[in-house]
């Protein structure tokens, strides 16, 4: 279980945002109207309550950040330098010592107005002295807005720290920039750590998890680290430094011992030197990776004795490639199990161990005689021969692990054992896939495109004219081109009249200004047609002069009977506002709708200058006072 968790700390508010959250939290819950009429004693207590409120809402809230952010005489000591490196010791501590002042200064202030308002003898007196009172408190606040802003920033960058367990088994990755050190962190844990091909990818720690014997080890990829003294390091290669110097955990120093990561093997060795005393006490294993380029004994003399100088007694030295995979899990088992071994000898130097060892007994097994008893092999087993082979020997005589495929169908008892590779048919709806299947589906293909391709040459050669079979000549090809043309004019023509309606016999009076359509007219061109032009001007008179409403003065039988009729003939016929007429202009009722709804929207503005009147709606008071205010209560609040 880890015991450092920095991403329960709570956030940091800003100056004017917490004194904002503490006003707010006073306003809500401390009782907020009062009278002069009250009691000088009601008065003062009214006033002394907010002011203790407030004091205690801010020293809480300050209290909660100074606790929750960890103290660095309290935590390990690998924490405690990491923390100096990232956000300087001084600083942090500085930070929190103010906050912890700006709680006692709040404390005093309340202390120091509680005790005015006591005295105060009106309401304005006690209402000016608490006032002041928290105008002060915020003014404290206003006054440590930096470092509070400075401890979110330090927040912030402590939740996103790997969670490191100093006192686990842990494997330590370093080297300089680019050797593979991340390459092998993915390769034996489940971590996803950017690998690229130019330095200082990698530029904070990063933890992974490997397993080894049933017990879990946690391991740490540092940044890579360059040879130069340590005061011209930076804050990533002071990561690494800090992570060598106070872990407790096996040491992993890669070497490209190709030159690929841009350092030679002098360079890198020079730098093994320099933090050769971050590695006393340590489990050491010395890897020279990337020998899929260089191997290790193609290197030159030189190299190999600065390689043979880095070796101490305790170090091991082992060749590994992370491209091809090889030697990855021995570096990994070696590094664990010298890990394992220091810790248990640790163990036993101990004085607890004494105290443990008393109450065991391991029993150890003595000879009976001096006859020696060999191992003894049964005779049915001998007799029995050579063991049956399993799927894993199979697998591994056929090519091993995604060449061989073990059969599924070899167990099947079947009648006939050349059955078993026999297809499966596929069955869909009761039937036999295979029964629907033609074999001759791609010739006819081939002869339904043919016959495709065969029509449309067709149609391509006869795009001549023809009239039943015949070939036109060139004259006759002109005249019915010229047909088709002025049949397609007319049809066009025609389709605009009537979507303009101008094609009704009754032409209204305002499109008839210039007295073209004249009753004159109509008969002088019906009579020049040959036609008789009497009915037609009998039924433009009857439009034109339109229906007179019948009178029922007269009061016989046979009217009175038709009394009624009379009635309801003589009522003009209703019509809907949307109908569309003859000459408006509108496409169809769609269009006319729409231009009523615009028209109505521009009457609004014009409409709300007006006065208002007894059928308008009134709301006579927008807010009443007893729904408005003093406090919400804890019940609903819908209504507000």
């Amino acid at each position: 279980m880890v015991k450092y968790n920095f991403k329960k700390i709570t956030v940091v508010p800003d100056g004017k945002k917490f004194v904002d959250i503490i006003l707010s939290r006073t306003q809500r819950q401390t009782p907020t109207v009062t009278h002069k009429s009250k009691k000088i004693s009601q008065l003062r207590s009214f006033y002394m309550r907010k002011i203790k409120f407030t004091q205690s809402n801010f020293v809480e809230k300050l209290s909660t950040i100074v606790y929750e952010f960890p103290r660095l005489e309290e935590i390990n000591p690998f924490y405690d330098n990491l923390f100096n490196v990232l956000y300087d010791k001084d600083h942090y501590k500085l930070a929190l010592g103010q906050l912890n002042t700006a709680k006692k200064l709040i404390t005093k202030i309340a202390s120091d107005y509680v005790k005015l308002v006591k005295y105060g003898d009106s309401l304005y007196r006690c209402k000016s002295l608490k006032v002041s009172a928290l105008g002060r408190m915020c003014t404290v606040m206003k006054k440590v807005g930096p470092s509070l802003a400075y401890l979110e920033e330090v927040r912030q960058h402590m939740a996103r720290l790997p969670s490191i367990d100093p006192n686990a088994r842990t494997l330590l990755i370093c080297g300089c920039p680019n050797v593979g050190k991340s390459s092998f962190m993915n390769k034996v844990t489940r971590a996803d750590v950017d690998v690229q091909t130019y330095a200082f990818t990698t530029k904070s720690l990063f933890v992974g998890h490997t397993d080894y014997k049933c017990l879990r080890y946690q391991v740490i990829d540092t940044p890579g680290v360059l040879d130069r003294p340590m005061e011209d390091r930076n804050i990533i290669e002071m990561c690494s430094v800090t992570a060598l110097a106070y872990l407790r955990a096996a040491v992993l120093f890669f070497l490209d011992v190709s030159g690929s990561c841009g350092y030679t093997i002098a360079q890198q060795a020079s730098l093994f030197h320099s933090l050769k005393s971050s590695f006393a006490n340590k489990p050491l294993v010395i890897v020279c990776n990337k020998t899929d380029l260089v191997s290790v004994e193609s290197l030159s003399e030189e190299d190999l004795k600065l390689i043979e100088e880095m070796k101490t007694e305790e170090a091991v030295v082992l060749n590994m490639s992370t491209l091809t995979e090889e030697g990855v899990m021995a570096v990994k088992n070696s590094a664990c199990e010298k890990l394992l071994d220091r810790r248990v000898e640790e163990k036993m130097k101990s004085r607890r161990v004494s105290d443990h060892l008393n109450r065991f007994h391991v029993a150890m097994p003595k000879l009976r005689d001096d006859k020696e008893r060999l191992p003894c092999t049964p005779q049915v087993v001998m007799e029995a021969g050579e063991k049956r082979k399993t799927e894993k020997d199979l697998e591994d005589e056929n090519g091993g692990a995604g060449v061989y495929s073990a059969s599924l169908k070899k167990k099947y008892i079947l009648a006939d054992e050349s059955w078993k590779d026999d297809i499966i048919p596929e069955i869909c709806d009761g039937h036999n896939v295979a029964d629907f299947m033609d074999p001759d589906i791609l010739n006819r293909l081939e002869e339904l495109t043919s016959e495709e391709d065969r029509r449309k040459a067709e149609d391509d050669e006869e795009d001549e004219f023809e009239i039943e079979g015949e070939k036109l000549t060139e004259e006759q090809k002109k005249q019915l081109a010229d047909i088709r043309k002025k049949k397609a004019l007319l049809i066009q023509e025609h389709r605009l009249k009537k979507s303009n309606a101008q094609n009704r016999a009754a032409v209204p009076r305002k499109f008839n200004k210039d007295k073209k359509f004249t009753r004159e007219r109509l008969v002088r061109d019906l009579s020049s047609l040959g036609l008789d032009p009497s009915s037609a001007m009998n039924r433009a008179r009857s439009k034109s002069r339109g229906r007179k409403r019948e009178r029922c003065d007269d009061v016989n039988d046979e009217q009175q009977s038709n009394k009624k009729l009379c009635l309801s003939r003589s009522r003009s016929v209703s019509r809907y506002p949307h109908e569309v007429l003859a000459g408006e202009g509108f496409k169809d009722s769609c269009q006319k709708i729409k231009a009523l709804k615009i028209g109505n929207k521009s009457h609004r503005k014009r409409n709300k200058d007006a006065r208002r009147g007894e059928a308008d709606r009134v709301i006579p008071t927008l807010k009443p006072k007893h729904l408005f205010s003093g406090k919400r209560g804890k019940g609903k609040t819908q209504r507000r």
